[in-house]
């Protein structure tokens, strides 16, 4: 990251959770579960939180393809020194780009876009602001054109307050009476990829669940047994879905580093390694984009996919009401997080929300991970023997998408049919959408 971009909790963009928790409006009449209200729990306002905020921060910061645009309610990371334009307005904005002196050469193309190089450090998002401005297209058609967003994992970060990952005792196996939930279908995970290990660690519930392919594997540490800060993502997530529906299969595909971390050209290529029988995805991560626009890429890979395909994804844990991406995509099943407390169930401090929100499930999960130390400066290493308990809509998402997948088994439905019937239910709230148990 360049200097002067730290990295901090983003603000709050419109409604906060704060707000929201707080307002009078929110009426047990208005929530069918007889939720409680509680003051949100202030952000990091644990020692061990906020020592996990910084070591994102530190590893964020070290990555050098990694920027960072801070205008205020406009926050976003993105890909230094590269554009992405629409195909079909590729040459129009390189000869723009020409005329204006920020010469850029087309690199290469992917989902519907193509990635434009720029020679040197340039200011993407005031770029893209001057392309999308009509004025600069008098007569024409204004052209389609982002940053190229950087994604993250959704586990515990982006201003989510619950903290890392804990060491838990180990699951009990599946209860055989539910093995033919999910029997027959294969869920999707674009995700940090598996634990090479999972499968012999875990033989009750991911031995046999999936093909390991050496592509897919999590490289999990930064040295030695040192995990990174979302080293083992994946191989949770995988383990929540599992639990959601244990007749499952799970494809895993690697879309983020360790440490959290990709892009959504690397989300496209993991989309495009799922397996053919892969009739449900879940995405556990995503990013705010440029001026809240949909994700040129991702919109295209996602209409790409066949009509029968159901795709899940987690709506971000910076408990604000802006959305992320590629949640918000009209076609997606965006999943925020719920909590449990002495009055019922009641929103996640963390979870974002809003009317494009589709459904909500508990964040908090227990669930396969993996063997490693996780250092927190400042704070006592934590060591994982492969369980943890873990907070995020992340986990919300892989719930709801292992439960689509057992409607499908118990319903005789495709993808998309048991996502519309999921769907038709009654709304928990309008900002958090369906309730699934």
């Amino acid at each position: 990251m360049l200097p002067d971009h730290p990295i901090a909790p983003c603000p709050d963009h419109g409604l906060s959770r704060r707000w929201l928790l707080a307002a009078s409006a929110l009426t047990v009449a208005a929530v069918p579960l007889g939720v409680g209200l509680r003051p949100a729990r202030a952000l990091g306002d644990t020692d061990d939180d906020r020592a996990y905020q910084i070591a994102f921060a530190e590893a964020l910061n070290a990555d050098r393809d990694v920027r960072r645009h801070t205008a205020a309610g406009r926050e976003i990371l993105y890909r230094p020194r590269q554009l992405l334009a629409a195909d079909a307005d590729a040459q129009r904005v390189a000869a723009w780009l020409r005329n204006a002196g920020f010469p850029a050469t087309i690199a290469d193309r992917f989902a519907g876009v193509t990635r434009l190089l720029f020679a040197g450090e340039t200011d993407i998002p005031a770029v893209v602001t001057k392309l999308r401005d009509p004025r600069q297209w008098p007569g024409q058609r204004v052209p389609a054109v982002q940053p190229h967003h950087v994604l993250l994992g959704l586990g515990n970060i982006m201003g989510n307050p619950s903290g890392p990952p804990r060491a838990v005792a180990a699951l009990p196996p599946p209860d055989p009476a539910r093995l033919g939930e999910g029997a027959g279908v294969t869920v999707g995970i674009c995700d940090t990829g598996i634990w090479r290990q999972a499968g012999a660690v875990h033989p009750e519930w991911l031995g046999g669940a999936y093909l390991p392919e050496p592509d897919d594997e999590d490289p999990l540490y930064v040295h030695a047994d040192v995990l990174a800060p979302q080293g083992g993502h994946g191989t949770f997530v995988a383990g929540v879905v599992r639990q959601a529906a244990p007749g499952v299969r799970v494809d895993p595909e690697s879309a983020l580093d360790p440490t959290g971390v990709g892009d959504e050209a690397m989300l496209v290529a993991a989309l495009g390694r799922l397996a053919p029988e892969v009739s449900v995805v879940n995405l556990s991560l995503g990013g705010f984009t440029l001026d809240d626009q949909p994700s040129l890429p991702l919109a295209n890979a996602v209409a790409g996919l066949p009509p029968t395909t159901a795709v899940v994804a987690a709506v971000g844990n910076a408990g604000i009401n802006r959305p992320l991406w590629p949640a918000a995509l009209d076609r997606v099943l965006a999943v925020a997080a719920v909590d449990t407390g002495p009055n019922g169930v009641l929103p996640a401090t963390y979870s974002n929300f809003g009317p494009w929100v589709d459904a909500c499930a508990l964040g908090r999960r227990d669930s396969t991970y993996v063997a490693g130390k996780l250092p927190l400066p400042g704070r006592p290493t934590r060591l994982f023997h492969g369980f943890a308990t873990w907070a995020g809509t992340s986990f919300a998402a892989a719930h709801v998408a292992g439960r689509l997948a057992a409607l499908m088994t118990a319903s005789g439905q495709s993808a998309d049919a048991a996502r519309l019937a999921l769907l038709a239910a009654p709304r928990w709230h309008p900002d958090y959408g369906v309730f699934v148990g």
